[in-house]
């Protein structure tokens, strides 16, 4: 039985990361600059907000399905992000969403 517990954390942790990527390639999307997001700057953004993902995963693995539905909806509220603003925006939001 603790095999299956781990097996759907492992589930819920892949669509969590998969949710993240989303997440990434959005920022590849937002293809004109705005004044106060850089290229450099989304990229760090990205690189917190995964690093914020992998440290809330490992602390309690059983928060990765509320937390991938957190994200989700975050994903979807920037969806049609084209700047960088905006996704720079995403990923502040979707840091603090998952630092709780």
């Amino acid at each position: 039985m603790g095999g299956c517990l781990f097996f759907e954390e492992m589930i819920d942790m892949k669509k969590f990361l998969l949710v993240a990527v989303g997440v990434a390639a959005l920022a590849g999307s937002a293809c004109s600059k705005g004044p106060e997001c850089t290229q450099e700057i989304a990229a760090k953004k990205a690189q917190d907000m995964a690093a914020a993902l992998q440290e809330a995963i490992t602390k309690d693995p059983s928060k990765a399905a509320d937390l991938t539905a957190k994200v989700q909806a975050v994903t979807t509220k920037y969806q049609g992000a084209t700047t960088l603003d905006e996704a720079c925006k995403a990923y502040d939001e979707l840091t603090a969403t998952i630092k709780g």
